[in-house]
């Protein structure tokens, strides 16, 4: 007979099984005192457990539950679902990866959700703030089931240990070896099964697992940061941060949590993105320096692209900083999108009714200088503030103020001061 997995084995029954998730725990805990439902989103990383959580939860409640997935179970089931929980009130309906509802799906469930017709406990990775339907979000309360600490993943596989819907005492482990596993399972308590089930059977029952056993069996801690979640998205902006911050140790952490993830492309594109945007004339070299070291890393590829990554991190984090171009940008499109304004006659690629005297010429750099290029409507505006905090900003201000000219609205006049001065 085929036995299911340890993980799916040890789900908790019931709330009181539930480790850790004190918050949510004693939230869902009254709610079973005063005997109320209401509709919710559970919503944290992979291996947390929102899954279970909502069924034992239901399970507690006594009353009917419906499991469905977002992404597996289509329209029709839905449907047939949604009718079976009116019929059995009070019915609680799970539905796993809510965030990945079609608009289709979304249309059948909405109506049941302002009428009331049965309470919802979706289930995500993503941050619901931003991935899930205002019209889903504004009718359920948003609760976040927290990542498991080192200790309340030890207590779930010592339960499993010794428990008969566990490893029932047939495997010997020494406490180093339990406590090595909980703190590499990264607080997924899956994750922390699933490795627990492996290195169990790894083993003969006469034997007693120690700590390296365990790694013999685990090649590679469990770095929660698949590219496709939250989580990901959370140590990408803690990465810039932190070179944004200065903080060197911070920013190579993140860099190596990131590398782990396996997205070279991710990294290399978040890397320019903060070499240009935070450093940017402060230190240009070093801007240059980190697309060459981008272009090195997709050469040779991971995982020695670690190695121009980590130079590039280190120079940059503890570069000079300057956002002074990046606003310039922003403050341009922003004032683009306000006011489209139209181009001066003497600047249009086709010069329609210019007379020759106004006509621009490729051949006189002095009348460049001294021409107004903004359109009428924005002469005066300034989107470039240099930060002067940096030796070569500075100076490439100081030469733009030397070398600044009253500007006319005239090639004629443009080219009259010009033979003057």
């Amino acid at each position: 007979m085929i036995q299911k997995p340890l993980a799916y084995r040890m789900r908790p029954k019931t709330l009181d099984q539930v480790i850790g998730q004190k918050k949510i725990k004693s939230f869902l805990e009254k709610l079973l005192e005063s005997d109320s439902l209401l509709s919710m989103v559970f919503y944290g990383s992979p291996g947390t457990g929102k899954t279970t959580l909502a069924k034992a939860f239901a399970e507690s409640f006594h009353c009917h539950s419906i499991s469905l997935n977002a992404v597996v179970d289509n329209k029709a089931k839905m449907e047939q679902a949604f009718e079976e929980a009116i019929r059995f009130e009070p019915t609680i309906v799970i539905i796993d990866e809510i965030h990945r509802m079609d608009k289709g799906k979304q249309d059948i469930l909405l109506p049941h959700l302002e009428r009331g017709d049965f309470y919802l406990i979706g289930c995500t990775t993503a941050n619901p703030l931003i991935s899930l339907n205002p019209a889903i979000r504004s009718r359920t309360r948003l609760l976040e089931v927290e990542r498991l600490t080192s200790d309340e993943i030890l207590e779930g596989l010592k339960r499993a240990v010794i428990s008969e819907d566990g490893l029932n005492g047939s495997r010997k482990f020494e406490e180093e070896a339990l406590s090595y596993l909980a703190k590499i399972s990264g607080g997924d308590l899956r994750f922390a099964y699933n490795q627990l089930e492996a290195v169990a059977l790894s083993y003969s029952k006469s034997h007693t697992i120690t700590k390296d056993d365990v790694s013999m069996v685990v090649t590679a801690p469990n770095y929660l940061s698949d590219k496709n979640d939250d989580e990901h998205y959370n140590t990408v902006s803690a990465f810039q941060k932190s070179i944004r911050g200065s903080e060197i140790d911070a920013a190579i952490y993140y860099l190596a949590k990131l590398i782990k993830s396996g997205d070279l492309e991710g990294i290399i594109r978040r890397l320019l993105v903060t070499a240009y945007e935070d450093i940017g004339l402060a230190n240009p070299r070093a801007v240059d320096r980190a697309y060459h070291a981008c272009q090195v890393a997709r050469e040779v590829g991971l995982p020695e692209a670690a190695i121009p990554l980590g130079f590039t991190v280190v120079e940059l984090a503890g570069s000079p900083k300057s956002k002074s171009t990046t606003h310039a940008i922003q403050d341009a499109l922003e004032l683009v999108d306000d006011s489209p304004i139209e181009v001066r006659d003497y600047l249009k690629l086709t010069r329609a009714n210019v007379d020759e005297e106004e006509a621009y010429t490729y051949s006189e750099p002095e009348v460049w200088r001294r021409l107004e290029y903004l359109p009428p409507e924005l002469v005066g505006t300034k989107f470039y503030h240099p930060n002067t905090d940096s030796k070569y900003e500075k100076a490439f201000a100081d030469y733009l103020k030397a070398n600044e000219k009253e500007r006319v609205d005239s090639v004629k006049e443009a080219r009259k001061r010009s033979k003057q001065s």
